[in-house]
């Protein structure tokens, strides 16, 4: 695996609090040279499938050896195992909740694992509450500044925990998706794709998750997008194809389904939340 010094850090702690920079103050300590990148710390509070999805979207941009320290964590303190993940061209830390699930799932990546247990690459104290400074940091540190010390964090797992898939499902020239993210913006970026343009009016959808059925062709002008009782004729390339203030769908730039609204907050005209269902008709 190529290696690099860059860190990628993706947490649930937003930017109010100390928790961020002291995970920082603590990989520099043990890596000085370490190059420390903010995926996001603004998943909401405890949603291990939202950061799965971060990840999933986020982790195939950066340079190859990167070292990934994803910390959503509703069972700090608990008997959930930290975790360390390598695959061929990236390291994870994480706890073992499912939250590296769908990128790992990604084009079938295939790793290793081990269990975060050798008190050498740890902090002297561990906290209860807080394994993002004491476990998950010193672990990324010392990957990052030596990745071939891996096999000597902890035992070996032959299986870590997976997160279940997104809802996606496809019948009589439908697919049914959730809402798996709303953005800073308000736009829904839902569980239906992978899509493809192919000219100004034509998509093909893949299945990203579990389904298997072959690439589907669609006219975007013909199909239909309906969350809760509204219902988006068409698929658009880009906002301004709409006037100002109205709700559109078009495909985000991971390829994924997307409901937005030209100058305009989507999720809040539309009162919608994580979870909630959207359908496609395909014609």
């Amino acid at each position: 695996m190529q290696t690099t010094n860059v860190i990628a850090f993706l947490t649930d702690f937003g930017l109010e609090d100390i928790y961020v920079g002291a995970m920082k103050a603590t990989i520099l300590s043990i890596c000085p040279s370490a190059q420390i990148i903010d995926i996001t710390h603004a998943i909401r509070p405890q949603n291990v499938r939202e950061a799965a999805f971060a990840l999933l979207n986020s982790y195939h941009h950066f340079p190859k050896g990167t070292t990934f320290c994803v910390v959503v964590d509703p069972g700090v303190g608990s008997d959930r195992l930290a975790i360390a993940v390598k695959s061929r061209q990236y390291s994870f830390v994480s706890p073992d909740n499912g939250v590296l699930s769908y990128a790992l799932a990604h084009h079938g990546m295939e790793y290793q694992a081990v269990k975060l247990e050798n008190p050498s690459f740890q902090a002297d104290t561990i906290s209860h509450t807080f394994h993002g400074r004491d476990i998950f940091a010193p672990a990324a540190a010392h990957l990052s500044r030596s990745p071939e010390v891996f096999p000597t964090l902890g035992g070996t797992l032959d299986r870590i925990t997976s997160y279940p898939l997104p809802e996606l499902s496809y019948a009589r020239q439908r697919l049914i998706g959730e809402v798996m993210h709303i953005d800073h913006f308000g736009n829904i970026i839902t569980s239906i794709g992978a899509f493809q343009w192919k000219s100004a009016d034509m998509l093909t959808v893949e299945a990203a998750w579990g389904l298997d059925f072959p690439p589907l062709q669609l006219n975007a002008r013909e199909a239909h997008v309906t969350i809760h009782s509204h219902t988006v004729h068409g698929i658009s390339q880009a906002y301004h194809e709409v006037p100002p203030g109205e709700i559109l769908a078009q495909i985000d730039s991971n390829g994924f389904l997307e409901i937005g609204a030209n100058q305009d907050d989507a999720a809040d005209r539309l009162d919608v939340q994580l979870g909630d269902k959207v359908m496609l008709r395909l014609a």
